[in-house]
């Protein structure tokens, strides 16, 4: 794909591939294809068979590049907060003896003198973001390039995750015949899009409900703070509905989507519909209030779930109230179910572009987005990054210092460190 002005986002998720080509015309971008198609070889957002799912990646792909009438070769994935660590780091570099001009080279440089420390061997970095550059003491600066200065430092975040998790990603994306031109993670994708700007910068909780999964992620200053994960999503209710009805997975999901309701309150006892039962002949007469019992009940587990995990780390007084979005908040009665259990504002963020007006698509939407949106700094520090396509590439190394957010996800095993390892990240933020 030689047009750089041609961005495809993909989003690998647990129950669907969702792929987005958009051209950008005069800094605006402009959707001019979709595609999905159904994903196997994935468990809880994770691939763990590469060939199926570079199968459904490549049908998704296809799909979209027809519509949009382009040959697309390279794409911005999304990656899971699965076991996602979130650390501070900084650097420093002599510029010179004497004042000189900043250069590519120093930023590049000083982004590289970031990264050297020791990285276990089981973990891979993804991304690192500045926040800040200081010279000679001057600090706050956005872009140092250009000015004059002995002394360059850099504070950024730095983002690593499994290295199973990166891997399957990009061997995948390879074996579809793609290239990866950048490759983000999903919170802060998201972010770009289902947030408002005050949003981002006061502070706000961000809710993706995926079919594997859900996960909770804290974005303050326009920055991601902290993630939690809950490994049950819109499957697991498909699964309880055709358990419940003693239906097949097929028709509990076509159920789920025609006549499920996430608030039983707002589910007439007197509407019923048939429901085709393993064994019987004739179809029995459910109502719509049992079925949303039967969705409520996983539902709220999986808000609890999150609501004590954010709770702990006292992320819910932010001022920007909670966002919720993913293919599962598409069931009618979800904000206010979520209302009633956070005990705070929630409002659903769907994506307006015409064929995407669907919250499945906030990842794939996000992706691109973020993808057009960095700046030259952005990607001159990306540049010191392993390259994306080359998986045996050696990573810079790197410690992290955990961020915790429930026990055997975003924690270490010793899940007593959790209070330290809060404060050691956000100091008194959320106190």
């Amino acid at each position: 794909m030689e047009n750089q002005d041609i961005y495809v986002g993909l989003d690998i998720g647990t129950t669907s591939i969702k792929v987005i080509v958009a051209e950008r015309v005069q800094g605006q971008l402009n959707i001019i294809g979709v595609g999905n198609s159904r994903a196997r070889g994935l468990s809880r957002g994770v691939i763990v068979d590469i060939d199926k799912a570079a199968e459904a990646i490549r049908q998704a792909v296809l799909q979209a590049s027809e519509k949009a009438s382009v040959d697309i070769t390279d794409v911005v994935a999304g990656v899971p907060a699965t076991m996602l660590q979130i650390e501070r780091v900084s650097g420093m570099i002599a510029v010179g003896d004497q004042s000189k001009e900043i250069t590519d080279t120093d930023v590049k440089a000083v982004a590289a003198a970031a990264l050297v420390r020791n990285l276990p061997p089981e973990r891979e970095i993804l991304s690192l973001t500045p926040t800040e550059f200081i010279v000679d003491g001057f600090d706050d600066i956005k872009d140092p390039r250009g000015m004059i200065g002995v002394r360059l430092e850099m504070h950024g975040i730095l983002f690593t995750v499994p290295k199973t998790v990166l891997h399957n990603t990009k061997k995948a994306i390879e074996k579809a015949g793609l290239s990866l031109r950048q490759v983000v993670v999903a919170p802060l994708a998201e972010a770009r899009v289902a947030l408002s700007d005050g949003e981002a910068d006061f502070g706000t909780v961000l809710i993706d409900l995926g079919g594997g999964q859900s996960t909770a992620a804290v974005i303050h200053d326009h920055k991601l703070k902290l993630t939690t994960l809950d490994q049950e999503g819109g499957d697991y209710i498909t699964k309880d509905i055709s358990m419940v009805l003693n239906t097949g997975l097929t028709d509990a999901e076509k159920l789920k989507r025609d006549y499920g309701n996430a608030d039983s309150q707002a589910a007439p006892e007197a509407n019923q519909f048939p429901v085709a039962v393993v064994g019987q002949t004739e179809p029995v007469m459910i109502s719509e209030h049992y079925l949303a019992e039967i969705i409520e009940a996983r539902l709220t587990q999986i808000f609890t779930r999150l609501q004590s995990a954010l709770a702990e780390a006292n992320a819910l007084d932010l001022p920007g109230g909670i966002v919720i979005t993913g293919g599962t908040t598409a069931l009618p009665g979800i904000v206010e179910l979520a209302g009633d259990i956070f005990q705070r504002n929630v409002k659903r963020y769907i994506p307006d572009q015409m064929g995407m007006r669907h919250p499945a698509f906030t990842l794939a939407l996000g992706l691109i987005t973020y993808a057009a949106e960095m700046t030259d700094i952005d990607i001159l520090v990306s540049s010191v990054l392993p390259t994306p396509t080359t998986s045996q590439m050696k990573a810079p190394a790197a410690a992290v210092t955990q961020v915790p957010s429930k026990p055997d996800q975003n924690a270490e095993p010793e899940t007593e460190k959790k209070p330290s390892a809060l404060k050691r990240f956000f100091g008194n933020f959320f106190e």
